[in-house]
């Protein structure tokens, strides 16, 4: 990130460049088939832009799939751009389940579909490749997937099961930082919706185009952002690509899960669960314990959790992502437990 290129230097518009095929690699997709559009932005400008560029302005229709904070956001992006959808509510701590899909797809008729891949406001995976095979049996709408925390990581086939946009963000899996989102878009459903988008910004069609014709952005890009993320998917290849990355986010995990367990925190998700991006923790059900001092106290030690993001259960979230090792899942642990103790809670802690 220290070096200092200009949006139009030849240097940046080859990294853009690489990054836009070394993304596509990632998926394991075929670049005649798919694109990568880098956004500047959060992964919510991506789901913007997907959600106001690909609908249709006549007739056009969205089955959103929500469990949790970030389908509802999806929702909530229909909402702002006056787009007709139909929300389909799971339980938080609960996957999609297939045949309420189904049934949705047999009682009314859509353009597009979404669903988050890992619902991070719990850690549930959802049923992305069993949701991607209905909708081909069923019909011919787009299939959008959010995969904010999970591309990068938990591999997924999106060709197998028929994906048409998917999005990330730089800061995630990948272990970039902050500063921009990208989506990887089907060609031929990309450019059949010109025309379409709500915005200028958010305007996939336009973004893809001009990156296509002279390798910019039509906007200012986050030049050091993208250097650093270039270097990101460097590493990325050295660890061994997604199976690789899996693997040690794999670890983690299992060293968070026995650790936890030992010390009686109680995980919010059942055993049906299998994920590795974010595990949630009920609070103690133990008079001393308060939130904020917990969290704050584990700042003080340099160790940073999630407050938790449900609407009826009271909980914490620790991510297992990012440039972070076994050792520093161990570190954690150990400075859980000495914050419980300054806090005067029972160890093992009361569910």
């Amino acid at each position: 990130m220290l070096l200092d290129y200009g949006s139009r230097d030849t240097t940046f518009i080859e990294t853009v460049k690489y990054i836009r095929e070394k993304l596509l690699d990632v998926a394991g997709v075929d670049p005649s088939q798919y694109t990568c559009v880098p956004l500047q932005g959060s992964g919510t400008y991506a789901l913007e832009a997907v959600i106001s560029s690909t609908v249709p302005r006549q007739g056009g229709k969205v089955l959103v799939l929500a469990n949790g904070a970030y389908g509802m956001r999806v929702s909530r992006i229909c909402k702002a751009h006056n787009i007709d959808h139909v929300l389909c509510r799971f339980p938080d701590e609960e996957k999609v389940r297939v045949e309420v899909v189904e049934e949705a797809l047999k009682q009314d008729t859509f353009t597009n579909v979404s669903i988050v891949h890992c619902e991070t406001s719990s850690g549930v995976i959802n049923p992305v490749e069993d949701v991607g095979l209905l909708l081909k049996r069923y019909t011919d709408a787009t299939y959008f997937v959010d995969a904010m925390s999970s591309f990068g990581a938990i591999p997924l086939d999106m060709v197998a099961c028929g994906v048409d946009y998917l999005v990330s963000s730089a800061n995630k899996c990948i272990e970039g930082i902050p500063g921009f989102s990208y989506v990887i878009a089907n060609r031929e459903k990309l450019f059949n919706s010109k025309g379409w988008s709500r915005t200028l910004s958010f305007d996939l069609v336009e973004q893809c185009e001009g990156l296509d014709q002279n390798g910019q952005f039509r906007f200012t890009p986050p030049t050091h952002v993208m250097l650093a993320f270039k270097q990101a998917l460097i590493e990325l290849e050295q660890e061994g690509g997604v199976k690789g990355r899996a693997r040690r986010y794999k670890e983690n995990r299992s060293v968070l899960r026995d650790g936890m367990t030992k010390l009686g925190f109680r995980e919010l998700l059942d055993d049906s669960h299998r994920g590795y991006i974010i595990t949630s923790y009920h609070f103690p059900n133990d008079p001393n314990f308060d939130f904020k001092t917990f969290y704050t106290r584990l700042g003080d030690l340099d160790q940073v959790i999630y407050p938790g993001k449900m609407t009826e259960v009271d909980c914490f979230r620790i991510g297992n992502i990012g440039h972070l090792f076994p050792a520093d899942m161990r570190k954690l642990l150990d400075c859980i437990e000495h914050v419980c103790n300054e806090m005067r809670l029972k160890i093992p802690i009361v569910g």
